[in-house]
């Protein structure tokens, strides 16, 4: 017979606890809570910002939206779509649309790049006359955005 299960205590973290956790500096912490991205779920008794395991998950994920391109704004955008269910609206539609056609053109250049390099390895370097092929792949001029009728 099985014995019942009890509900897991969560230890809630510090926020040098979360600093270290998620590999950002308290400052980046603060900074994050004023704008809005990151808020404590509680607070000790002393007043230390007290926040829950998930925390260093939603820390990682903004640092790495950093990385990949994303402004702190549209990370938020980002943030409250996790947070909402059901059918989005239009206007979260569009930035939706708007992201992944971003994407999709930031996948192409590296992807051109890297065509690029590989070739620049296999064939050695640029004869001193010509355009190098790792300039070209990202110096061309970028073909129109694709538009979608509006509906």
């Amino acid at each position: 017979m099985a014995s019942p299960r009890r509900p897991v205590e969560v230890t809630p973290l510090r926020i040098g606890a979360l600093a270290r956790e998620s590999g950002v500096k308290l400052s980046t912490l603060r900074f994050y809570e004023r704008r809005k991205l990151l808020l404590p779920m509680d607070r000790s008794e002393s007043g230390q910002r007290l926040y829950g395991p998930e925390a260093a998950i939603r820390v990682r994920f903004i640092r790495r939206s950093q990385e990949l391109g994303f402004t702190l704004k549209e990370v938020s955008a980002v943030l409250a779509l996790t947070g909402q269910r059901g059918t989005p609206t239009r206007d979260v539609a569009r930035f939706a649309e708007a992201k992944v056609q971003a994407i999709d053109a930031r996948i192409d250049d590296l992807r051109r790049m890297r065509s690029a390099i590989t070739t620049l390895m296999a064939e050695g370097f640029c004869p001193p006359d010509t355009v190098c092929p790792i300039q070209a792949s990202l110096g061309a001029q970028k073909p129109p955005a694709k538009r979608k009728p509006r509906a």
